[in-house]
């Protein structure tokens, strides 16, 4: 073959390959892509639904104080859902950011989910996420906090046997005739009836009531079990002593429950906490001030790092997701607890760090 049909051949197939991808950008996948989200300043101030600005931590009958620097929480963004995935040229690209994940859609967008769904349980879950951290500040500073705990519904799959009998908001009180402290008694009773209808007394809009629902087969986390389609959380109702409120719209989930945390201690606090320094962080927390792990620190390093923050608080389970994926310019230090957090933020403020426990050292 002359050195002219080479070059034709050669043109073809690469015509060819280019229309092939370009045509494959188009099937649907069955991923999603994570990514950096918007970082907000829980000592500085946020847009309310209004588009007014607006403290973002505000307290009443208590005296508050002047902050500085900042504490910023931080988000991930997902780009697709069930409706519409990223292609695959999306994909392609999303692999090669070292600040964005390739990750399953079932992992984020499980099946029998809608996107409405997943927005109504992040909701939930970030007014939980606030009260915890009300509750894990206020302790933290001395005060006296009570409160009860119940098992909420906080989503009900379509179609699932609990359809039409429980609803978003329901309080589950027994199964059975048994009391339920968590998603682990009702799953421990449906199981014991391996099949039979369970009798389940809830409360709805303070009246009590029971109902029957027959379970079916169902994948939970991997097994074959019997379920009955809800999705359980506890809520707890504290009794603050001093009125601690939040504005944040548009953000759900209960990973910045850390640093709420910190910025209630902050604004309470008549030191400058932060020295003026800007820390960000991530993390669960409950009224205990046990800091939890959560998705996406990778995306979260990133996201910080690029509003300009230099310090960067993580959980310390999360260590293994942060060793080696820590963007230039960021320092990471790890926390178990809110009292280690604030002893971080007090440390990075005087500029004495050597002792902090990083994801590489204890």
């Amino acid at each position: 073959m002359n050195t002219s049909k080479r070059t034709t051949v050669g043109t073809a197939a690469l015509a060819v390959a280019l229309v092939g991808l370009f045509g494959m950008s188009f099937l649907p996948t069955s991923f999603v892509v994570q990514q950096p989200g918007p970082v907000y300043n829980t000592i500085g101030t946020a847009e309310s639904a209004d588009g007014e600005e607006m403290p973002l931590i505000e307290v009443h009958d208590a005296e508050s104080y002047e902050t500085t620097g900042s504490l910023d929480l931080t988000t991930v963004q997902v780009l697709g859902d069930r409706e519409r995935t990223p292609s695959w040229f999306e994909l392609a690209m999303a692999w090669f950011d070292r600040s964005k994940a390739v990750v399953p859609l079932d992992s984020v967008y499980p099946e029998g989910v809608t996107t409405e769904d997943r927005e109504e349980q992040n909701a939930a879950l970030m007014v939980d996420s606030q009260a915890e951290a009300t509750a894990a500040a206020l302790t933290e500073l001395g005060y006296d906090v009570g409160g009860e705990t119940e098992i909420s519904v906080v989503d009900v799959t379509e179609g699932a046997p609990a359809t039409g009998r429980l609803e978003p908001g329901d309080i589950v009180l027994t199964a059975d005739g048994e009391p339920i402290a968590d998603a682990d008694d009702l799953r421990l009773a449906i199981a014991a009836g391996d099949g039979e209808p369970v009798e389940i007394t809830y409360e709805r809009d303070g009246e009590q009531d029971t109902t029957s629902v027959t379970p079916t087969r169902a994948s939970i986390d991997g097994e074959d079990s019997w379920a009955i389609g809800v999705l359980l959380t506890p809520m707890t109702t504290f009794d603050f002593p001093i009125d601690v409120t939040i504005q944040l719209d548009n953000v759900g989930g209960p990973s910045a429950g850390t640093m709420f945390a910190l910025g209630i201690i902050d604004t309470l606090t008549e030191e400058d906490m932060t020295g003026g320094e800007n820390i960000a962080g991530t993390g669960t927390i409950d009224a205990e001030g046990t800091v939890g792990a959560i998705g996406g620190i990778r995306q979260k390093l990133y996201g910080a790092r690029d509003a300009g923050a230099e310090w960067f608080l993580a959980p310390a389970d999360n260590c293994g997701d942060v060793v080696g994926h820590v963007p230039d310019g960021l320092s990471v230090f790890s926390v178990a607890t809110l009292s280690q957090a604030e002893d971080a933020v007090e440390a990075i403020a005087s500029g004495q760090t050597d002792d902090l426990a990083t994801c590489e050292s204890p």
